[in-house]
């Protein structure tokens, strides 16, 4: 199938018309914890910055052996300023190292499961290594005050069901400060709070895909071959006998630059090819080809994956 140049034409049209707020990214972060394996997609294309901070954390191990140290149900859970220690005399907890602290770069807002970072009251541009999750919308306040809570990343596929077990925990004041309100696992007041009722997190990993598939969602930055750069989302909708995608119109946005591991899209044969997809936390799939079968639609049938 050849393309027309009226789907270029449509696609550019739609690309200055429309834009969205939440844009895919090709670095995500996924955690291991003592409730369950979340992932965060991080938006670095809209908060460089950010993401670049929230990264340095990872690549320093500072949250790894982490805990979520403060709860408050139907707003956030909020971690990233402690960790537990070994040491001689056993573990202990002891606050993270912080780098300086960065400018805001509020630009997202806070939905249930984006992920924004805290931090200090009056001062717009403190925040350091400390992150929360919005359990609701909470847009209307954390939008709106102290410049703006800067979103960098969502949790995607099922992770929200961590928060939501994490959000169902017992909270226990342990002490002022940061402690007021500690989630505590497998706790029954029966006996004094020890390091394994902590929810903790063990373990952080980086992981590089192209493009992301969360929700019936495939999300991703594609070269169209005329020196634009576009990051679109394709919705699921057909499994069964084939599976096809279709383009999202209303979620369309150009890129100044056209970022390495891009999809790319051939006007001479309807061909998408996307180099990796995440599909869950533990499997990305390679090499995904996709032929436009529908150009007045935009959908796009499922060829093959490695």
């Amino acid at each position: 199938m050849r393309v027309s140049p009226a789907l270029y034409k449509i696609v550019l049209f739609a690309c200055l018309c429309f834009s969205s707020p939440i844009t895919h990214a090709n670095q995500v972060a996924c955690f291991t914890t003592n409730m369950g394996q979340f992932c965060v997609e991080l938006f670095e294309t809209q908060t460089p910055i950010t993401t670049a901070n929230f990264i340095s954390y990872i690549n320093s191990d500072a949250y790894t052996n982490g805990i979520f140290h403060r709860s408050v149900p139907d707003f956030v859970i909020q971690g990233g300023g402690f960790k537990i220690i070994p040491g001689t005399t056993g573990e202990s907890l002891t606050a993270v190292n912080s780098l300086p602290p960065i400018i805001n770069e509020f630009k997202i807002s806070n939905t249930r499961g984006t992920v924004a970072m805290a931090k200090v009251g009056g001062n717009p541009n403190s925040a350091t290594s400390q992150w929360f999750v919005n359990l609701n919308d909470n847009s209307l306040n954390l939008d709106n005050q102290n410049g703006g809570f800067t979103v960098f990343g969502r949790v995607i596929f099922d992770g929200m069901t961590v928060f939501d077990a994490i959000e169902k925990l017992p909270i226990r004041n342990l002490g002022s400060g940061s402690f007021t309100d500690t989630p505590l696992k497998d706790y029954d007041d029966s006996s004094s709070v020890s390091f394994n009722n902590l929810v903790r997190i063990n373990s952080v990993e980086l992981i590089d895909t192209a493009s992301i598939f969360s929700q019936e969602i495939l999300s991703f930055a594609v070269d169209i071959g005329t020196g634009n750069a576009l990051e679109v989302n394709l919705r699921l909708i057909q499994s069964s006998p084939s599976i096809v995608f279709e383009l999202d119109l209303n979620n369309i946005v150009t890129l100044d630059n056209i970022p390495p591991n891009i999809a790319t899209f051939s006007s001479a044969n309807g061909q998408l090819h996307i180099p990796s997809a995440m599909i869950n936390p533990s499997t990305v799939i390679r090499n995904v080809q996709m032929q436009l079968t529908n150009a007045e639609s935009f959908q796009f049938t499922l060829v093959s994956y490695e």
